[in-house]
């Protein structure tokens, strides 16, 4: 499995949306989900996913599909 489909599995999984409504549009509290317990949950997620600890100011910045692509790449993951 890709960097990107593990990544898109994350979001798939946490916040129960299809593949298709991932993108740049998809963005902090566009859907219930994605409240902050949701968005810690993601985090852990990615964390485990990709063998990383996120900085706290990184997971502050997390405000996107996209913008969270940006920051993994700080850590060594590529997409």
């Amino acid at each position: 499995m890709s960097n990107q489909e593990k990544y898109q599995q994350v979001f798939i999984e946490c916040f129960g949306v299809a593949a298709d409504a991932l993108g740049d549009k998809f963005t902090y509290q566009c859907v219930p989900a994605w409240d902050s317990v949701g968005h810690m949950g993601m985090i852990a997620a990615l964390e485990d996913t990709f063998g990383i600890m996120m900085e706290t100011d990184d997971i502050v910045d997390f405000s996107s599909y996209t913008k969270g692509m940006e920051l993994l790449g700080k850590y060594g993951v590529t997409f």
